[in-house]
């Protein structure tokens, strides 16, 4: 009997499919078949899951809305996708893809070049930590479009500010933007942990040289430093547009209570030297 063919290309693809994914009720759901957590009991909200997938696909799921998916074809992707569906909270219509093939290369481990991840092995381990980075990266990939699309919104009001000291925007627009770029920061910062370290490298720390390099290679720090320099930028342009709103309709009240005091001393002369008696 011939031996098999070793695996040496394995290809992978991240989503990111909306706002969460109830990893618990994956857990429950028995369709799925067995189920391996990462962690003690329960399973907390963010915490990573491995879901096997046929004889050789493999699954990672991510509290944050995020799954990566290994050694599947794409109509096997959808397949299991759709048994997601139930369990992803606000979903997105167009969900955010990246896509990669995993190459054993002995040398030239956590190497990415032309769409080829380099790995010494092909063992569930460094997947893991291949998850963890394409899983940042799509979820990045993601608040940097719509980062782009508020800021592409907001530059007008500083050019209309910059020739007309004033600006017909109105405050809930202004709040509405605000509200946006607060929610891509809790998101980065809070749920995804863009620049913290997966809790595996603390079990394992020999694979700390491999999600560095990944880390590098997928520019995972400077996008999000650059990411978070934008959201800055657009939520203190707004709230200064929204700080001179304000002041605006301040002086607009105070000459109204002038000219409301005017009228009433007019008035009050009218009565004492013009009024019949």
């Amino acid at each position: 009997m011939a031996a098999s063919t070793p695996i040496t290309d394995v290809p992978v693809r991240a989503y990111f499919l909306g706002q969460s994914i109830d990893v618990a009720s994956v857990v429950s759901d028995q369709g799925l078949g067995a189920i391996a957590q990462t962690s003690h009991n329960p399973l907390p909200p963010i915490a990573p899951l491995i879901v096997p997938i046929g004889d050789q696909g493999q699954g990672v799921l991510f509290g944050y809305g995020a799954v990566v998916l290994f050694g599947l074809s794409e109509p096997a992707e959808q397949a299991f996708i759709a048994t997601l569906n139930p369990h992803i909270q606000a979903p997105f219509e167009q969900p955010e893809t990246e896509a990669a093939t995993i190459r054993l290369a002995p040398n030239s481990s956590g190497k990415v070049q032309d769409g080829l991840i380099f790995l010494s092995a092909l063992d569930g381990l460094r997947l893991r930590i291949v998850a963890d980075v394409m899983a940042k990266s799509v979820v990045l990939a993601c608040y940097e479009i719509g980062a782009a699309a508020v800021f592409d919104r907001i530059e007008p009001y500083a050019v209309e500010l910059q020739r007309q000291h004033r600006t017909s925007v109105q405050g809930e627009q202004l709040l509405k933007q605000i509200g946006q770029t607060l929610m891509i920061q809790h998101k980065i910062v809070g749920r995804v942990e863009i620049v913290d370290k997966p809790e595996l490298l603390w079990e394992y720390p020999d694979l700390d040289p491999l999600y560095h390099r990944l880390e590098d290679e997928y520019e995972i720090r400077e996008r999000h430093s650059a990411l978070e320099r934008k959201l800055d930028l657009v939520s203190r342009t707004a709230e200064t547009v929204l700080d001179l709103q304000r002041h605006q309709t301040g002086l607009r009240l105070e000459w109204y209570v002038v000219v409301l005091i005017v009228l009433e001393v007019l008035l009050s002369l009218y009565d004492v030297f013009l009024s019949p008696r």
